[in-house]
């Protein structure tokens, strides 16, 4: 026990791991391992110049411990830096790139060895961090002297593999990374705000929760997402979305800068406290480009009366706003929505376990939504997750094929019941779009997604769900459009917005921006799959055979029973040409038909 005890602590931990060594020792792989094994001595001679020690150095990957976070971040910057000259100076392709995560937690040391939960997270946040760069944990960055010389860049909450609870990361920028080699791709600049003035634009910031409460967080969160939510529906306002206002929580922000990050006019922010029954919303309204409030108010109710709060400040705003309402929106703002509060407390549980996409939370998710609609059967929006829950599962390879024939019943079921309940609700409608492309149903699915995007033109995840029907339906330059719009709605863009920006790139025909869109999905999710075979698919299209074959190698490391056949013969476009033309880049990549 004593033993134990003594080998247990909490430390920084660094992990660091070479970019695409697969690919570099395909080149020359005596040489290849000959510049690994150089790169790993001058990153452990900077570890021990700043107190680390470097425990475990393993073919591709090296583990260190420090005692304070600023030595982690000041020997991962100054080993960056001489990294990067040494590649400059190298003539030929084999030069290795390093991605580092720097973490806190609890370790076990022994035999030079390191591990433990800390060793983990700085596992999952090295493969976030760009070739050249590196990320920290939020925790750790906390403990930095704000007087050192670094920047950081907020990355917002990430849900990492092996973590119950999402972790906040930042991103180090280190300076060289501004003149590296990055995938080009064409995503849309966010407009300055006079660029955007044509139409009204507005950033909703989360809610503070005025406890330390977990409950009353949750609940801020979700007065936060439906306003949100709401607001995207009208067409005459520009609503960033969920995933880009939600960086900025727990943070103390300048106003004016949230405007000029997301190229908005106006930001809405406020807070909510709970006592008892009792319930105490504030909200403001604040023009960007002066800090001045536009509006603000404070309510008082009890917590049955949420959902009349969220009517009044979305009223408040439209007014101050000056924009015109969907028609027939004006009475009631919540139409596919509840009031009952136990109803959307398990809609808002299902929504954030649904929102990490795990298959090991789907049954989670069906339970949650099935104990809401048991409450209110009339419940469109909880009818409509769970259409989505239960697709969610159609699509995990892990069920036999019964079972996801089933699933997909279900999923339609749903879709069909949240429509009855709501013509109304957008998300219905667009996950509907989807079982019709499923069903190679093709005009239908165009219809559908035009129907979700009439109700709700603001709304960045239809938009981008709507590019990607629109396009395997052939209509990929209004495809190009809407992915376009997602993406200037959403500037912390998710990474299967990528995915989608690829797909309609290849299909238009530009080359250079599909490989941009795929490489810069990998980048931000090493384990994606569908990154890597659209990446192998366009270098084996465009002639490019070993980038393409280093790119199908990954797809085989994620998938080893990957098929040409069974995943083409997954694929739904109403041009059949476009299938063959997949299946004909993927072969070029050397992947197994």
């Amino acid at each position: 026990m004593e033993k134990e005890q003594l080998t247990r602590k909490l430390a920084v931990i660094l992990h660091a791991d070479v970019v695409g060594s697969t690919a570099l020792v395909r080149q020359d792989e005596t040489l290849a391992h000959q510049r690994i094994q150089q790169v790993f001595k001058l990153f452990s001679r900077t570890i021990a110049q700043h107190s680390g020690t470097a425990h475990e150095i393993r073919g591709d990957a090296l583990v260190a411990e420090f005692a304070k976070a600023s030595d982690a971040v000041a020997a991962s910057t100054q080993f960056q830096a001489a990294n990067s000259e040494v590649n400059r100076g190298l003539s030929d392709g084999i030069r290795p790139e390093i991605r580092i995560g720097i973490a806190m937690g609890e370790v076990v040391v022994a035999d030079n060895t390191v591990t433990g939960e800390g060793v983990v997270l700085a596992q999952r946040l090295e493969q976030l961090a760009d070739a050249g760069g590196i990320c920290i944990q939020g925790a750790a960055y906390e403990t930095v002297p704000k007087r050192l010389p670094y920047r950081f860049e907020n990355l917002g909450e990430q849900q990492l593999k092996g973590f119950d609870e999402p972790v906040r990361i930042y991103r180090i920028r280190t300076g060289h990374e501004d003149s590296a080699e990055k995938p080009e791709v064409d995503l849309p600049a966010v407009e300055s705000i006079a660029e955007g003035a044509y139409k009204p634009s507005i950033a909703v910031l989360p809610f503070n929760n005025m406890s330390s409460d977990p409950e009353q967080e949750f609940f801020s969160d979700g007065i936060t997402e439906d306003i949100i939510t709401e607001l995207s529906r009208i067409p005459d306002l520009l609503v960033i979305a969920r995933n880009s206002t939600f960086v900025y929580k727990g943070r103390a922000v300048d106003i004016k800068q949230v405007g000029k990050d997301l190229g908005v006019r106006y930001v809405l922010e406020g807070s909510v406290r709970k006592a008892g029954s009792r319930l105490r919303v504030t909200a403001q309204l604040i023009d960007s480009t002066t800090g001045q409030h536009v509006w603000a108010e404070r309510y008082d109710r009890e917590q049955e009366d949420v959902f009349a709060v969220q009517d009044e400040i979305m009223r408040q705003v439209v007014v101050a706003l000056d924009v015109q309402l969907l028609s027939g929106r004006q009475s009631q703002f919540w139409s596919d929505g509840t009031r009952d509060l136990r109803a959307w407390q398990l809609f808002r549980s299902a929504r954030g376990l649904f929102s990490h996409y795990r298959a090991e939370d789907h049954h989670e998710v069906i339970r949650l939504l099935q104990q809401a609609l048991e409450i209110d059967p009339e419940y469109s929006a909880a009818w409509g997750l769970l259409s989505g829950g239960y697709f969610h599962m159609e699509e995990h390879a892990g069920y036999p094929a019964e079972m996801r024939a089933e699933y997909a019943r279900l999923s339609r079921d749903c879709v069909s019941r949240a429509l009855a309940c709501n013509p109304s609700n957008a998300d219905a409608w667009s996950m509907m779009a989807i079982h019709h492309l499923s069903a190679n149903e093709f005009d239908q699915a165009v219809e559908k997604a035009r129907k979700s995007i009439e109700i709700a033109p603001n709304h960045s995840i239809n938009l981008a769900m709507s590019a990607i029907v629109l396009n395997k339906c052939g209509q990929s330059n209004l495809a190009m459009e809407r992915i376009k719009k997602a993406i200037r709605l959403c500037p912390v863009t998710p990474a299967w917005f990528l995915h989608a920006l690829g797909q309609v790139s290849r299909a238009l025909g530009d080359t250079q921006n599909t490989i941009g869109a795929y490489r810069e999905l990998i980048a931000r999710d090493p384990d994606s799959q569908e990154g890597h075979i659209g990446l192998a698919e366009i270098l084996g299209e465009s002639g490019r055979i070993d980038e393409a074959i280093a790119a199908a190698a990954e797809v085989m490391r994620i998938n080893p029973d990957f098929s040409i056949r069974e995943y083409t013969g997954n694929l739904a476009y109403r041009d059949p040409g476009q299938i063959a033309r997949i299946a004909e880049g993927l072969r070029n990549a050397g992947l197994p038909d």
